[in-house]
């Protein structure tokens, strides 16, 4: 009769505290832009509907209402604003656009609105740039 094997118990690492440290600064960092990003949009006339907002489709930064027009609005923020404005992929634009529907889909008080995908980008020692109506950088508009 054979022995039964034992096996060593596994070991789950723990993350180094570097990375948490360095996850939570950026964790802060993307709720700070967000907020720069909302109080940029109100003083443009937006009123704020929400914030990270989860659907099937994916993640909405900020939710916002002009008039007729309802903004879902990506915040991206780079080292320099060239790169916060080419930041956005198409998958993120797609995934946006399937949020934003889906929003639109499940709030009976937003029907007649336009739907709308905008970026703010930001970077240290630059104003806020809000882009109304943007396609992904490398799609050319379809």
């Amino acid at each position: 009769m054979t022995p039964p094997r034992l096996s060593a118990p596994k070991v789950v690492k723990a993350k180094r505290s570097w990375r948490v440290t360095l996850g939570r600064t950026a964790h802060k960092a993307g709720h700070a832009s967000e907020w720069l990003a909302a109080a940029w949009l109100m003083a443009r006339g937006y009123q704020v509907l929400g914030f990270r907002l989860k659907t099937r489709g994916g993640e909405i930064d900020i939710l916002a209402r002009r008039g007729e027009v309802l903004a879902v609005v990506e915040v991206k923020r780079r080292p320099t604003l060239a790169q916060a404005l080419i930041a956005l992929t198409p998958d993120q634009y797609d995934r946006l656009l399937t949020a934003g529907r889906a929003v639109l889909r499940q709030r009976p008080s937003l029907a007649g609105h336009r739907l709308r995908i905008d970026m703010v980008a930001l970077a240290p020692g630059c104003f806020p740039r809000h882009r109304r109506g943007v396609v992904p950088f490398g799609r050319g508009g379809d």
